[in-house]
C-alpha cells in the first residue's frame, strides 16, 4: 500500500456496524470513511503554509494584511485618498491624465479591497458548503449503514423462513412420498 492510499480502519472503528458473516453479504467499510471522520471537511484556513516558522509567519502576516486591506473600510479610505488627486487631474484638462486617474488611481485603489472582500465572502461560503457537504455525506453514510442493518435483519428472517420451509417439505416428503416425487418431476419438466 502506498502513502497515497488510505489504510484500513481499525477493528474498533467497525464495532456497532453491521457484519453479515452468516448472511449473503459481508459488509466491509471503505477505508476512506475512517480518515474522513478524523479529518473533517477542508477549510480555506487549512491551506495556509505551516511547513516552517518563517512560512507560518509569512502566512500570518499575509492574512493580517489581507484582512486589513480586504475590508470595506479600506475601500472607503482608498476612495478618499483617490479623490484627493481628482481636482489636479480635472484641472489638467488632459484626457490621458483623466483616463489614467480613473484607471490607475480610482479603479485600482477602490477595486482592490472590494475584490478582496468579495473573495473573503466567497471563501466563507465555500467553507460553509464544504461543511454542509461533509454533513450530508455523514448522513448518507449513516443511512447506508442503517439500510445494511435492515437488509441483514431481512436476510436472517429469510434464512429462518427457508429453514422452516425446508423442514415442512422434508416432513411432507416423508408423509407423502409419491406426491412429492410427482411434484418434483413436474417442476423439472
Amino acid at each position: 500500500m502506498t502513502s497515497d492510499q488510505p489504510t484500513p480502519a481499525p477493528a474498533a472503528e467497525n464495532q456497532g456496524q453491521p457484519n453479515h458473516h452468516a448472511g449473503l453479504f459481508t459488509y466491509v467499510p471503505h477505508p476512506h470513511i475512517h480518515h474522513r471522520k478524523l479529518q473533517g471537511p477542508v477549510k480555506v484556513a487549512d491551506q495556509l503554509d505551516k511547513s516552517s516558522p518563517l512560512a507560518r509567519l509569512n502566512s500570518r502576516l499575509a492574512l493580517i494584511i489581507t484582512i486589513a486591506v480586504g475590508s470595506m473600510w479600506a475601500a472607503y479610505i482608498f476612495t478618499v485618498l483617490a479623490l484627493v488627486s481628482l481636482p489636479s487631474a480635472i484641472q489638467s484638462h488632459n484626457t490621458i491624465i483623466i483616463v489614467g486617474w480613473i484607471a490607475q488611481t480610482f479603479l485600482q485603489l477602490i477595486l482592490l479591497p472590494v475584490i478582496i472582500v468579495g473573495q473573503n465572502i466567497q471563501g466563507a461560503a465555500s467553507d460553509k458548503r464544504a461543511q454542509q457537504t461533509y454533513n450530508d455525506a455523514e448522513a448518507v453514510l449513516h443511512e447506508a449503514v442503517q439500510i445494511q442493518a435492515h437488509l441483514a435483519a431481512q436476510d436472517m428472517k429469510l434464512q429462518d423462513q427457508e429453514t422452516c420451509l425446508n423442514e415442512i417439505i422434508a416432513t411432507l416428503a416423508k408423509a407423502y412420498p409419491g406426491v412429492m416425487d410427482k411434484m418434483t418431476a413436474e417442476g423439472q419438466g
